[in-house]
């Protein structure tokens, strides 16, 4: 359990005053400058010692990737780039720090940038993302009055700007190469990599693509230090983490709590249970919609983290937990999910173009019962010729959820497809 003292988002429910004023009251933009003045290679280390994995869904080690930046710049200027495109169904963690706590990720912007010698910012904000636009452009305002950013930001000596920019609603533009082909005003189309972002991103400029929370919890960990943030949650698995609780629960919602905790922990503490006892839940998918479902009786015994998901065949994503009972028709749920990666796909790659459109039209007649058994095991090889084979991840979330249905509820599927072969006989 997250002792209160250890919380890094202080208004995560908007009880607080969300302006700069309240923002500093509550220990934001605190020695911001003292911070910038211990040096990249100081702010570097101190990340890679806190253990961070990445908060998008990947858990890649954010140290690490900053690291990855040129330590010399070959006159093209460098960028941060957040991606604040939370478009993925159940995930609704990075709009809470938006719309309530926005200079937690104002101030983590300015000093991940300086990290990487970037002097400009861009936040891609999704295109449903209204109000969460509003505050955090008052927010970013905020600062630019106070001399907290632009020239000579917050007096550390390091000139910085900031930028918000509003994307139109495209799924895809959370992968990071698509959001970067977005912000240049082309089409949001996976690139091809290599080159990777570090070394040809935006504008051909070496760029970082970093999620907001994971941007959002530097200045925390660097006032406080890496240790200290790496003292939670088990080893690999450092740190504090939204986690976005819906479906089936009592009281669905948004929680900061640590890495490593116990699924049911989670589930009886912040959501008041499951809706009708844990005797009647059926299946959680742990991570969003793209990573696979785990039976129930499978998943009271988690861990909430990146390798123990892992181990239980799925995996922590964005730490977006939908929960479903028995009352869930298991097929139909996941049919309404590849019908949102069908509806999503750029149709670049011609594996994820007409695989997704191939995989929903399957997964709908499974839901009606119109098709054989056989064709339980055509489908699965099916995802398996998508996954692996695009450009982008894409494939593989439209791939992985049918992947999960199919090893956890096979009985299902086979039963409606003979209770339908049945009923057909006795209407004869």
């Amino acid at each position: 359990m997250l002792k209160d003292e250890n919380r890094i988002f202080t208004n995560l429910y908007g009880m607080h005053d969300r302006t700069l004023k309240g923002a500093q009251a509550r220990g934001h933009w605190d020695g911001t400058a003292d911070i910038i003045k211990k040096g990249r290679d100081w702010i570097i280390n101190e990340m890679k010692a806190s253990g961070l994995r990445g908060r998008g869904g990947a858990g890649f080690p954010t140290g690490l990737k900053w690291s990855f930046m040129p330590k010399e710049s070959d006159g093209r200027p460098a960028y941060l780039v957040v991606n604040a495109d939370e478009s993925e169904p159940g995930t609704c963690k990075d709009r809470e720090i938006m719309r309530h706590d926005p200079h937690t990720l104002v101030e983590g912007c300015l000093i991940a940038s300086f990290a990487m010698n970037a002097n400009a910012c861009y936040i891609y904000i999704r295109g449903e993302y209204i109000r969460e636009k509003e505050a955090l452009q008052a927010a970013i305002d905020e600062c630019y009055a106070a001399g907290l950013v632009g020239k000579n930001a917050a007096k550390s000596g390091w000139d910085f700007e900031i930028y918000l920019t509003h994307g139109a609603g495209a799924y895809i533009c959370g992968e990071e190469t698509a959001l970067l082909e977005s912000l240049e005003g082309k089409k949001g189309m996976p690139r091809m990599k290599p080159p990777f972002p570090a070394g040809a991103g935006l504008y051909g400029c070496p760029t970082t693509v970093n999620n907001v929370e994971s941007i959002a919890v530097v200045p925390t960990i660097l006032r406080r230090g890496g240790g200290w943030f790496a003292g939670m949650g088990r080893p690999n698995n450092a740190g504090t983490k939204l986690f976005a609780i819906s479906g089936h629960v009592n009281n669905p919602c948004v929680v900061e709590e640590e890495m490593s905790i116990p699924f049911e922990e989670l589930i009886e503490k912040h959501c008041g249970g499951i809706r009708g006892g844990w005797d009647n839940l059926k299946a959680v998918i742990p991570g969003g919609s793209s990573v696979p479902c785990v039976r129930g009786e499978n998943m009271r015994d988690a861990v909430m983290d990146f390798d123990a998901l892992k181990e239980k065949g799925s995996s922590l994503g964005t730490a977006a937990v939908i929960v479903m009972d028995n009352s869930t028709d298991m097929i139909k749920a996941i049919w309404r999910l590849s019908k949102f990666y069908k509806h999503e796909s750029c149709g670049q790659c011609t594996p994820c173009r007409e695989g997704t459109g191939w995989m929903m039209r399957v997964m709908a007649r499974l839901v009606e019962g119109n098709a054989s058994v056989e064709e339980i095991d055509m489908l699965l090889d099916v995802t398996k010729q998508v996954e692996g084979h695009t450009i982008c991840a894409l494939g593989d979330a439209a791939a992985w959820p049918i992947q999960g249905l199919i090893k956890n509820f096979r009985d299902e599927i086979e039963d409606r497809i003979k209770d339908k072969r049945m009923a057909g006989m006795a209407a004869e």
